[in-house]
């Protein structure tokens, strides 16, 4: 089968006489009438009833007709794709993007490079969708093998408990991870940056496993569970019925943005400076 079988077929519908469907696709009206039998050899169906008059498809053609506009706007949209790399630059993460900062990160690019749209994609996998070719660089903060991936760290972010806000231990300044030993706490294991790992062997809370960053945090509002989770998502999801806490002996999850090694988007070390910036700024002691 050929696209331009298929999108004979739609512009012959389109057009409504073979004639027209020609001068649209600048070919001869042979040409047409070539590519719409060949179509209907390939298929083994009579896609169209043909009159003196009229011109309409069978029942099998306008099956045919939906899934060949499908395919054809698939088609246009990854030549789309391709072609506008340089003029766009999508950004994945799976949870909490640059938190606090991604506003300002948003308003400084849009203000620096008017010329490339920013792009922000949430995917739930643990590259931020980076490995799946949804964005062209990544924020990560699960525990993923960096060596694949060019990157660099933006910064470590303190932990904080995620717990319903009418928890007995929601009414601490501050935790530690021993007060949560008797909690039930929900784990991200695809995309979250917490693992049983961080408790001793023999005080180690039930964990229970969940979907996504929705799900982590109904399962806290509801007030069955608590979680663990960088200072990013405090700002990025807010949420009735949840607090967060520091947890203050909990360690620092790392923030990494990653790209491909090879061919990486030409707008990609524009990004890391101005991030690197972002978050060496608000590091900073003020005066």
């Amino acid at each position: 089968m050929d696209i331009r079988q298929l999108r004979c077929l739609v512009e012959i519908v389109d057009s409504g006489t073979f004639t027209d469907a020609a001068i649209e696709l600048g070919i001869s009206q042979a040409a047409v009438s070539r590519n719409l039998l060949a179509l209907e050899r390939e298929l083994g169906v009579r896609l169209l009833h043909r009159t003196s008059r009229s011109l309409t498809p069978t029942a099998a053609g306008v099956r045919v007709l939906a899934r060949a506009r499908h395919i054809l706007a698939e088609l246009d949209e990854l030549v789309s794709e391709a072609t506008s790399g340089h003029t766009r630059l999508r950004v994945g993460h799976a949870w909490s993007a640059f938190g606090s900062r991604t506003r300002e990160f948003q308003r400084r690019w849009a203000a620096e490079h008017p010329g490339v749209e920013l792009q922000l994609i949430r995917t739930n996998t643990a590259t931020g969708g980076l490995a799946e070719g949804l964005c062209d660089l990544a924020v990560v903060r699960s525990h993923l093998e960096l060596g694949r991936f060019a990157h660099v760290l933006l910064t470590r972010e303190p932990r904080y408990c995620a717990l319903p806000a009418d928890d007995p231990l929601a009414r601490k300044r501050s935790l530690t991870l021993d007060q949560l030993r008797d909690r039930t706490i929900v784990i991200d294991r695809r995309t979250g940056s917490t693992t049983a790992d961080l408790w001793p062997d023999d005080a180690r809370p039930k964990i229970e496993l969940t979907q996504d960053v929705d799900d982590w945090l109904a399962a806290i509002s509801s007030g069955r569970r608590a979680g663990l989770t960088p200072q990013a998502t405090t700002t990025q999801y807010r949420r009735d019925g949840v607090v967060y806490r520091p947890v203050r002996d909990a360690p620092p999850v790392d923030v990494h943005l990653i790209w491909h090694r090879e061919d990486p988007h030409p707008a990609t070390q524009a990004a890391v400076d101005l991030l690197t910036a972002l978050y060496r700024e608000s590091s900073s002691p003020r005066s």
